[in-house]
């Protein structure tokens, strides 16, 4: 049915319902109406890189990993198995009687917030730092979860509204302050995209206030941009027990019953927590209205009737079979394989074995299951980590020796043994071996949600860019050995490896890669794929810390490679592959409401491989826009060994436009655009050997 039939069934349902029977609808868990024939439903549910929570299920990349991908229509089909997986899941569970938490069909994901800062813990579950990457994987991965109609396959949701990455520690009381510029050409787009464009069905509030005013109860964000100007139709949710925030730590009121009051006047149908727990309150004292109760359910309904709960659908047919079945897990494997990017390479990838007859394999890392999986997963039916993926690839063909190397981090483990007590096994097997592949990075403990990790120093955030101590020390000390080195990175945010990286033979950034991910990095590391992931934010040095904005200002100056003033370590939009791609002929053709870009590359190298065409634009002579060339368009295209490919990319006019100080876009300058494989910067230059091509525009021809 469509949204007007959905809408007319819900008026009529609610209307029969009591008003104390309506308020109960507005929480998560929400109770049946026997006398309705309503069930109970639990309205919270994740998916943020497959189905999570809720049992077994194929697990996929961390966002920032899909992120990397640069291949919307791949992380549309993530979306789509979600989807399939979540509905054989709800079909099985419910058929069982059970509708508990997790179990449902509304999926409080994608996160869409901007990776504005490198230290922030939650940036792994995002599409990294760029509007136009995240809003164009974001729509993807709304479109494959909602799928085409006329019922909706599952219901997505546009996560966190708005100006929200961090800090962690403070998110429960912080005033996140934004200019209207900032808010027009960094932390809004991606919300209007997915609201305009994929028709997202639900939106979650913050925890935070922006610019003075809660999020799940912004006139400014709720009212005026988000149903006023963008004409969402669907529910709103607040995050979990965010409104009790507004009287308990942001004192903006001074009752449960004010906060319920306040968030259901601006908009919020749907409290996940318990502060609508006192709506009755609220509705006794005078706050708010039964229209205002009633109007609130029949958004919540309306969305029930579209996903076919009230009365049924063609998904009730999909099988519990569908999970974990092998073509789901052969798209998570290629998910995570596009996912992996090469940051250095002196010519030691990809490993020959017929040179070989030891690898040794070291590192925290190395043998973690939680490694690969990074926050907000699911469960998989196997496990393979990188050291299992290398003894598969090996086989008998060589031995391959194992050391932990190090702890992941020094205070969880100081009473069990010495800091440095597997250093020097890991020499020993460095010395022992051909090469050596060294596994270190972060996970879960170390950087994530606050309250969901055990880093109360920062809970969840980093407070540099550094491995931890013991880490370094370790990996220091096998490099120092001097056998060939690569180093495998497992983290969901910026490192900088210091000297080990650079006397390092490669990098191999595997991000958190999914439940099988070791069998990826074993495919990468012996050649049999080529990585061709690109970075989704930008890998600063330790050292650019110093010179940033305070990571509680959310002023985007010297922040992300829009703005930043120093050379990257390395650049958004940087990653190797086993080829040698590069634009050799680019032009573009002005339309109505577009402009269109037609690239030719051509791999001078000696491997297959995929590689992602990367269009900048810069407006030249502007008084407004990004200090540096932004991304307005990318194209991942396959291109055999010696052989060209095209790309043609389609670039919507709206994206030349820059915003001004009011928050107001409008073409300015002269646009220049700059097609190749990578940002036009000098330091992607210096690491690719390659320049991007210029085409000046003329909208006024």
């Amino acid at each position: 049915m469509d949204r007007t039939q959905a809408v007319k069934k819900a008026e009529s349902l609610v209307a029969q319902m009591t008003i104390e029977e309506a308020a109960g609808q507005l929480r998560y868990d929400a109770p049946a109406i026997d006398r309705l024939g309503i069930p109970a439903y639990n309205w919270w549910n994740e998916a943020l890189h497959g189905v999570a929570r809720a049992g077994t299920a194929t697990s996929f990349p961390q966002g920032i990993g899909m992120a990397s991908s640069f291949d919307p229509d791949l992380i549309r089909r993530l979306g789509d198995i979600s989807a399939t997986e979540g509905r054989a899941k709800y079909n099985a569970y419910s058929g069982q009687g059970d509708r508990d938490i997790y179990k449902g069909l509304t999926f409080w994901s994608p996160s869409i917030n901007i990776f504005r800062d490198p230290r922030w813990g939650r940036g792994q579950e995002t599409y990294g730092e760029d509007p136009v990457l995240t809003a164009t994987m974001g729509c993807a991965y709304v479109k494959g979860l909602q799928g085409d109609g006329p019922v909706l396959k599952s219901a997505a949701c546009a996560k966190h509204f708005a100006v929200h990455s961090g800090p962690e520690a403070l998110r429960h009381s912080f005033n996140a302050k934004a200019t209207k510029r900032d808010l027009a050409e960094t932390y809004l787009p991606a919300f209007e995209a997915l609201v305009r464009e994929a028709k997202v069905e639900s939106v979650m509030g913050a925890y935070n206030r922006t610019n003075d005013e809660p999020c799940c109860a912004s006139k400014m964000l709720m009212v005026d941009t988000l149903r006023g100007e963008w004409g969402f139709q669907g529910h709103y949710v607040s995050d979990c027990w965010a409104i009790r925030d507004f009287h308990e730590h942001h004192k903006i009121t001074d009752t449960p019953e004010e906060s319920a009051a306040l968030a259901l006047k601006m908009g919020c149908d749907l409290n996940c927590g318990n502060t609508y727990l006192y709506l009755m309150k609220s509705y006794e004292q005078g706050l708010i209205t039964e229209a205002d109760i009633r109007t609130c359910a029949v958004r919540l309904f309306t969305s029930r009737y579209l996903l076919g709960i009230m009365e049924g659908s063609e998904f009730d047919q999909i099988p519990y079979t569908v999970v974990e079945c092998q073509a789901h897990l052969d798209t998570a494997q290629k998910a995570a394989e596009k996912a992996c990017v090469l940051l250095k390479n002196d010519g030691l990838l990809p490993l020959d074995l017929s040179k070989i007859s030891t690898v040794g394999v070291v590192g925290p890392n190395a043998n973690s299951r939680l490694a690969l999986i990074g926050n907000y997963h699911g469960t998989a039916s196997r496990y393979i980590t990188v050291l299992e993926g290398i003894q598969d690839a090996v086989g008998d063909q060589a031995r391959v020796l194992y050391s932990e190397g190090s702890h992941l981090f020094r205070d969880r483990v100081e009473h069990l043994a010495q800091p440095g007590d597997r250093i020097s096994e890991a020499k020993i097997v460095a010395e022992h071996s051909d090469v050596v592949v060294v596994v270190v990075g972060l996970g879960a403990t170390i950087e994530g949600e606050e309250g969901d990790t055990g880093n109360a120093a920062a809970a969840g955030d980093k407070i540099d860019l550094l491995l931890p101590e013991c880490q370094r020390e370790m990996l220091d000390a096998v490099v120092a050995v001097g056998k060939p080195t690569v180093i495998c990175l497992m983290a969901g945010s910026a490192i900088d490896l210091g000297v080990a990286g650079e006397k390092s033979g490669a990098v191999l950034n595997l991000w958190y890669p999914g439940a099988r991910g070791g069998k990826t990095a074993a495919d990468i590391l012996f050649g049999k794929v080529s990585p061709s992931g690109k970075l989704p934010v930008t890998f600063y040095h330790n050292d650019d810390l110093a010179v940033m904005p305070e990571f509680t200002d959310y002023a985007t100056r010297g922040r992300t490679y829009r703005f930043m003033e120093r050379p990257a370590q390395y650049p958004f939009g940087f990653g190797l592959t086993y080829g040698d791609v590069h634009v050799v002929v680019a032009k573009a053709e002005l339309g109505i409401d577009h402009v269109a870009v037609t690239a030719e590359v051509e791999n001078t190298g000696a491997v297959d491989t995929e590689d992602v065409v990367q269009i900048y634009c810069k407006n030249v002579g502007a008084a407004n826009g990004p200090r540096n060339p932004r991304l307005v368009g990318f194209q991942r295209v396959f291109c055999p060994a010696g052989g060209r490919a095209k790309a043609e990319i389609v670039i919507p006019e709206t994206r030349f436009a820059v915003a001004d100080e009011n928050g107001a876009r409008n073409l300015e300058g002269n646009p220049v655009l700059y097609v190749g494989t990578g940002q036009p910067d000098a330091r992607t230059a210096a690491l690719t050997g390659h320049q991007s091509i210029e085409i000046q525009l003329d909208f006024n021809v």
